[in-house]
Protein backbone atom coordinates (compact mmCIF):
# COMPACT_ATOMS: atom_id res chain seq x y z
CA UNK A 1 0.00 0.00 0.00
CA UNK A 2 3.11 2.42 0.80
CA UNK A 3 4.28 1.79 -2.51
CA UNK A 4 1.05 2.65 -4.14
CA UNK A 5 0.70 5.86 -2.11
CA UNK A 6 4.36 6.70 -2.99
CA UNK A 7 3.71 6.13 -6.74
CA UNK A 8 0.76 8.06 -7.08
CA UNK A 9 2.46 11.14 -4.97
CA UNK A 10 5.39 11.07 -7.13
CA UNK A 11 2.60 10.92 -10.57
CA UNK A 12 0.78 13.67 -9.21
CA UNK A 13 4.04 15.87 -8.20
CA UNK A 14 4.77 15.44 -11.70
CA UNK A 15 1.31 16.55 -13.11
CA UNK A 16 1.26 19.49 -11.30
CA UNK A 17 5.53 20.58 -12.70
CA UNK A 18 4.22 20.06 -15.97
CA UNK A 19 1.05 22.19 -15.99
CA UNK A 20 2.99 24.88 -14.06
CA UNK A 21 5.65 24.58 -16.26
CA UNK A 22 3.97 25.28 -19.70
CA UNK A 23 3.53 28.49 -19.47
CA UNK A 24 0.19 29.38 -20.38
CA UNK A 25 -1.59 29.08 -23.67
CA UNK A 26 -0.41 29.13 -27.30
CA UNK A 27 -2.08 32.92 -27.57
CA UNK A 28 -0.59 33.96 -24.68
CA UNK A 29 3.05 32.93 -25.61
CA UNK A 30 2.30 34.89 -29.08
CA UNK A 31 0.78 37.72 -26.84
CA UNK A 32 4.45 37.44 -24.75
CA UNK A 33 6.78 37.24 -28.15
CA UNK A 34 4.77 40.41 -29.60
CA UNK A 35 5.28 42.41 -26.08
CA UNK A 36 8.93 41.39 -25.61
CA UNK A 37 9.75 42.35 -29.62
CA UNK A 38 9.90 45.75 -29.57
CA UNK A 39 12.03 45.86 -26.16
CA UNK A 40 14.59 43.59 -28.20
CA UNK A 41 14.42 45.56 -31.19
CA UNK A 42 14.96 49.40 -29.12
CA UNK A 43 17.98 47.87 -27.14
CA UNK A 44 20.30 47.89 -30.64
CA UNK A 45 17.81 50.43 -32.27
CA UNK A 46 21.02 53.21 -32.81
CA UNK A 47 20.56 56.57 -33.38
CA UNK A 48 20.88 58.55 -37.13
CA UNK A 49 23.25 61.34 -35.01
CA UNK A 50 25.58 61.22 -32.32
CA UNK A 51 26.71 64.54 -30.89
CA UNK A 52 30.57 64.33 -29.11
CA UNK A 53 32.64 67.40 -27.42
CA UNK A 54 36.24 66.79 -27.25
CA UNK A 55 38.45 69.45 -25.28
CA UNK A 56 41.76 70.69 -25.56
CA UNK A 57 44.16 72.65 -23.02
CA UNK A 58 46.62 74.44 -22.82
CA UNK A 59 48.74 71.83 -21.53
CA UNK A 60 48.54 70.45 -24.77
CA UNK A 61 45.83 67.51 -24.21
CA UNK A 62 42.73 66.38 -25.47
CA UNK A 63 40.09 65.16 -22.81
CA UNK A 64 39.52 62.14 -24.75
CA UNK A 65 41.60 59.42 -25.76
CA UNK A 66 38.59 57.67 -27.62
CA UNK A 67 35.56 58.65 -29.22
CA UNK A 68 33.19 55.97 -30.31
CA UNK A 69 30.04 55.87 -33.32
CA UNK A 70 28.72 54.00 -35.57
CA UNK A 71 29.25 54.04 -39.25
CA UNK A 72 26.96 55.98 -41.31
CA UNK A 73 25.59 58.29 -38.07
CA UNK A 74 25.88 62.10 -38.57
CA UNK A 75 29.01 63.13 -36.03
CA UNK A 76 28.18 66.38 -35.08
CA UNK A 77 31.84 66.85 -33.07
CA UNK A 78 32.05 70.10 -31.03
CA UNK A 79 35.53 71.05 -29.78
CA UNK A 80 36.19 73.45 -27.03
CA UNK A 81 40.02 75.08 -26.32
CA UNK A 82 39.63 75.62 -22.54
CA UNK A 83 42.89 76.93 -22.10
CA UNK A 84 43.54 80.96 -21.78
CA UNK A 85 46.33 81.24 -24.46
CA UNK A 86 45.85 82.50 -28.22
CA UNK A 87 45.41 80.19 -31.24
CA UNK A 88 48.64 81.73 -32.57
CA UNK A 89 50.96 80.08 -29.56
CA UNK A 90 48.49 77.19 -28.30
CA UNK A 91 46.20 76.65 -31.30
CA UNK A 92 44.01 73.60 -31.69
CA UNK A 93 42.20 71.93 -34.24
CA UNK A 94 40.72 68.49 -34.74
CA UNK A 95 41.46 65.93 -37.42
CA UNK A 96 40.13 63.22 -38.66
CA UNK A 97 42.45 61.43 -40.49
CA UNK A 98 41.63 58.25 -43.04
CA UNK A 99 42.74 54.36 -42.56
CA UNK A 100 45.53 55.15 -44.63
CA UNK A 101 46.95 58.13 -43.26
CA UNK A 102 50.24 58.23 -40.99
CA UNK A 103 49.90 60.79 -38.46
CA UNK A 104 53.56 61.86 -38.25
CA UNK A 105 53.59 61.94 -41.60
CA UNK A 106 50.47 64.47 -41.52
CA UNK A 107 52.07 66.21 -38.88
CA UNK A 108 55.02 66.94 -40.15
CA UNK A 109 53.64 68.31 -43.49
CA UNK A 110 51.32 70.45 -41.49
CA UNK A 111 53.90 72.37 -39.92
CA UNK A 112 54.00 74.31 -43.28
CA UNK A 113 50.31 74.60 -43.89
CA UNK A 114 49.46 78.07 -41.32
CA UNK A 115 47.41 79.68 -44.07
CA UNK A 116 44.77 76.86 -43.87
CA UNK A 117 44.63 76.01 -40.34
CA UNK A 118 47.42 73.45 -40.27
CA UNK A 119 46.05 70.92 -43.17
CA UNK A 120 48.30 70.34 -45.69
CA UNK A 121 46.92 70.62 -49.14
CA UNK A 122 48.70 67.91 -50.80
CA UNK A 123 47.16 65.51 -47.96
CA UNK A 124 43.62 66.50 -48.48
CA UNK A 125 42.89 62.66 -49.35
CA UNK A 126 43.94 61.71 -46.16
CA UNK A 127 41.22 63.67 -44.02
CA UNK A 128 37.84 62.82 -43.63
CA UNK A 129 36.82 65.54 -40.95
CA UNK A 130 38.63 68.63 -39.32
CA UNK A 131 38.14 71.80 -37.47
CA UNK A 132 39.76 74.98 -37.97
CA UNK A 133 42.45 76.32 -35.54
CA UNK A 134 40.86 78.22 -32.34
CA UNK A 135 42.52 79.43 -29.68
CA UNK A 136 41.56 79.73 -25.81
CA UNK A 137 38.16 80.27 -24.66
CA UNK A 138 36.71 79.55 -28.17
CA UNK A 139 35.07 76.42 -29.83
CA UNK A 140 34.23 75.14 -33.39
CA UNK A 141 31.53 72.69 -34.53
CA UNK A 142 31.93 70.49 -37.46
CA UNK A 143 29.32 67.75 -38.73
CA UNK A 144 29.99 65.22 -40.78
CA UNK A 145 28.73 61.50 -41.67
CA UNK A 146 30.98 58.28 -39.81
CA UNK A 147 32.71 56.36 -41.94
CA UNK A 148 33.01 52.83 -42.24
CA UNK A 149 33.36 50.53 -39.68
CA UNK A 150 37.18 50.45 -38.41
CA UNK A 151 39.71 52.55 -36.44
CA UNK A 152 40.81 55.99 -37.22
CA UNK A 153 43.12 58.58 -35.31
CA UNK A 154 42.58 61.61 -34.90
CA UNK A 155 44.73 64.27 -33.58
CA UNK A 156 45.94 68.14 -33.77
CA UNK A 157 47.82 69.35 -36.35
CA UNK A 158 48.97 72.26 -34.98
CA UNK A 159 52.63 72.33 -35.25
CA UNK A 160 53.89 69.65 -32.42
CA UNK A 161 51.01 68.86 -31.37
CA UNK A 162 50.52 65.80 -33.09
CA UNK A 163 52.06 63.47 -31.05
CA UNK A 164 50.84 63.90 -27.62
CA UNK A 165 47.89 65.13 -28.95
CA UNK A 166 45.85 62.18 -30.23
CA UNK A 167 43.27 59.16 -29.94
CA UNK A 168 41.41 56.62 -31.38
CA UNK A 169 38.07 57.14 -33.85
CA UNK A 170 36.20 53.74 -33.12
CA UNK A 171 33.55 53.73 -35.74
CA UNK A 172 31.47 50.19 -35.14
CA UNK A 173 29.57 48.56 -37.50
CA UNK A 174 25.40 48.72 -37.84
Amino acid sequence: MNILKNYLAVVLVAVLMSACGGGGTKEQAASKEVAEAPAAESATAVPDSVALVIEGTDNMKFNKDELKVTEGQVVTLTLKHVGSMPKGSMGHNWVLLAAKADPAVFGAAATSAPDTDYIPQDKLDWVIAHTPVIGGGEEATITFEAPAAGYYKFICSFPGHWGVMQGDFVVQPK
